[in-house]
């Protein structure tokens, strides 16, 4: 295939923010080559950018926003990542959702990165039962945090109720020292580090003093029902069939639910079915329920993890191909 070339102009010239956007020893630009596939020149504030004609203009936008973005903060690596992985290499953009959901934190504004991302806050804003699931660093579980605090803030509902089932990695909780709620507060952490990097460490505190915020086992939820709450799942894959029959009749009226989870890390005792892949086959085609899949294309770590996630579903699909 015969390589597109495209020359722009970035404007105004600035040195300072051309160092800027350059990185480095050029390390920023090196590192939108390797992400999209094409060769960048620049000579000044004036670039050249050569490979497939989808890569270039990929490319193109990712350096231009980029640069409009130095004006205010000071690039790194881990931004320019970040900041790619909105640039949407399948070339899917024509699919987003029309209404972009944003969402205003101590953080500052919150928003999807990538189109999956985008569907995902649509579809918990629009759907009173929502599913997100997909590996780890796509955002799943810190994008319905968000949803629910914004949810409180505006009192479209008056509590956020947050459930994990207290299952990891084989362990059982009898070898854990203390009471019940001690025992469970490690499997809850993450859901703790989420609300404090939003609103605060003594804000989050005063609103679970005043059961606002409520963070909970999944076995807590048996016999209860939530009204006018945001409840949110994490780790559902490690549910039973049971228990997430057992969650999804817990959800009252004016509530919203988020389950997330990764099917690909089950941590159930052998031969339990996962509650998570069990519900796929059930709901995937009621009305009012929505489910968003994530890939190693949705994460926002390091770049690296996107790497490992394709190597073992590499490995998998060959697994699964040799056992045929």
């Amino acid at each position: 295939m015969q390589p597109n070339t495209t020359e722009f102009i970035l404007t105004p010239s600035d040195n300072d923010r051309l160092a800027n956007l350059c990185g480095p020893m050029d390390d920023h630009l090196r590192q939108i080559e390797r992400k999209l596939g094409v060769e960048i020149n620049n000579r000044g504030n004036h670039f050249r950018v050569i490979g497939a004609q989808q890569s270039v203009d990929l490319a193109n936008k990712a350096i231009e926003d980029l640069y409009k973005s130095t004006s205010t903060e000071k690039l790194s690596t881990e931004i320019i990542h970040l900041r790619l992985q909105e640039v949407n290499t399948d070339n899917d953009l024509n699919h987003e959702p029309k209404n972009e959901i944003s969402i205003k934190t101590k953080l500052g504004v919150i928003k999807g990165r990538t189109t999956n991302q985008k569907h995902y806050l649509s579809n918990i804003h629009s759907h009173d039962i929502s599913f997100g699931i997909g590996p780890a660093g796509t955002g799943k579980t810190f994008l319905a945090v968000a949803s629910a605090i914004s949810a409180l803030e505006s009192e479209k509902v008056r509590r956020i109720v947050l459930v994990r089932p207290a299952v990891e990695a084989g362990e059982k909780l009898g070898y854990l020292p203390g009471d019940l709620i001690q025992k469970v507060d490690p499997y809850l952490r993450p859901l703790y580090d989420a609300l404090f990097e939003m609103l605060g460490f003594e804000k989050i505190n005063k609103l679970i003093e005043r059961n606002i915020i409520e963070v909970a086992p999944l076995a807590f939820m048996r016999g209860r029902t939530l009204n006018d709450s945001f409840v949110i799942l994490d780790e559902a894959q490690n549910t039973t069939v049971e228990q997430m029959k057992m969650f999804l009749t817990r959800i009252g009226f004016s509530s919203t639910s988020v389950i997330t989870g990764d099917i690909t890390q089950i941590d159930l005792p052998h031969g339990k079915v996962s509650g998570l892949r069990h519900i796929i086959d059930i709901l995937n085609k009621e009305p009012g329920i929505s489910f968003t899949f994530f890939n190693s294309k949705d994460v926002v770590r390091h770049p690296l993890v996107a790497k490992i996630l394709d190597a073992y579903e590499r490995y998998e699909n060959k697994k699964n191909i040799n056992k045929q």
